[in-house]
């Protein structure tokens, strides 16, 4: 199969939806990470999306719809505080567990009553979404467990013979996957952190717990149970107060004719200078948009990466440090 990347126009949305239509699948942006799209009410499309990921049979899919689509037709709303997060949050970087009505296929739920819906921001995804006008469930268009991809090409690199068409929307502003919310009890819970922070969703909900996935639960949200969003090459990870240990790690690897390269903030990256870095930037928000591409950047360049933690895991943060653990720890 041939793999075509094109920039989204009127034609190849038109063409991305013929293929969702007939059960095919296609690289989607989003303001997060790269989608592999495909009818969550088609089971054979479905199928497709996880034989081409490789993808664990049990980690469920995320339905992704236009801004003015009838939510109502796909799950139960049965917490009135979910109207004020739509409004908040939406469209964006925001996930939402519902009790499902059944519109998306049982395979994409992986058998389970909840569902997964997301408002993407993206405008050339929700021009994608609105010309097809139905649920398309997409997680990240990489192969399982390999690192998420943030721009056409990166698609293509993991996708490449699998899917006909990939949609380049760009790089992605996001950068790490959005925020999960369980809104299926009286008080909301995070199930897989992201841009929209716990005490973004408390300024509306008032409480937000953070739920901690447990060996024999349920599986409502993907990205709590596998390690993810691995590099190709070797990954350390040490926290800030392990800077000694850092440039140790470093030396040693590079006396073993390899090819370190440390990954971090800014504020860190000024500690190391004349080494082989990898710069993350110096916001929050700054990091999160560039973790994933420096990962991928790094696994062609370097033999090992060295990650220097994050200064907390508070706010948005907490998402990616949720992710340098299950890439790099």
């Amino acid at each position: 199969m041939e793999t075509v990347i094109k920039q989204i126009t009127s034609e190849s949305v038109a063409t991305a939806c013929k293929i969702l239509l007939d059960g095919g699948i296609v690289g989607m942006p989003t303001e997060t990470v790269y989608g592999l799209a495909g009818d969550g009410t088609n089971p054979d499309a479905v199928k497709r999306i996880f034989e081409a990921k490789g993808r664990p049979s049990d980690n469920p899919l995320i339905a992704h719809v236009h801004k003015d689509y009838d939510l109502s037709t796909l799950v139960q709303i049965n917490q009135p505080y979910v109207y004020d997060l739509i409004k908040a949050f939406t469209p964006g970087p925001l996930t939402m567990v519902f009790i499902s009505k059944g519109v998306v296929c049982s395979q994409a739920v992986c058998g389970g009553e909840t569902l997964a819906v997301r408002i993407p921001s993206h405008q050339g995804c929700q021009e994608l979404l609105r010309a097809i006008n139905r649920p398309i469930v997409a997680p990240s268009a990489n192969l399982s467990k390999h690192t998420s991809p943030v721009t056409a090409m990166h698609v293509y690199d993991d996708m490449k013979g699998k899917i006909p068409l990939i949609l380049d929307g760009g790089k992605c502003q996001g950068g790490i996957e959005s925020t999960v919310l369980d809104v299926t009890e009286s008080v909301p819970r995070i199930l897989r952190a992201g841009l929209v922070t716990k005490e973004m969703i408390e300024s509306v909900t008032g409480r937000c717990e953070i739920a901690m996935h447990r060996d024999g639960d349920k599986v409502r949200s993907p990205g709590v149970k596998y390690k993810h969003y691995r590099p190709k090459c070797e990954t350390a990870l040490y926290g800030e107060d392990q800077l000694d240990q850092v440039y140790a790690h470093y030396e040693k690897v590079k006396s073993q004719g390899k090819t370190p390269y440390i990954m971090c903030a800014d504020h860190i990256a000024n500690k190391f200078d004349g080494l082989n870095l990898l710069r993350l930037g110096k916001t929050a928000e700054e990091i999160a948009s560039n973790l994933y591409d420096k990962l991928l950047e790094g696994e062609k360049i370097a033999d090992v990466i060295i990650a220097v933690a994050m200064p907390n895991e508070e706010g948005i943060f907490l998402g990616v440090m949720n992710r340098l653990k299950k890439s790099c720890g």
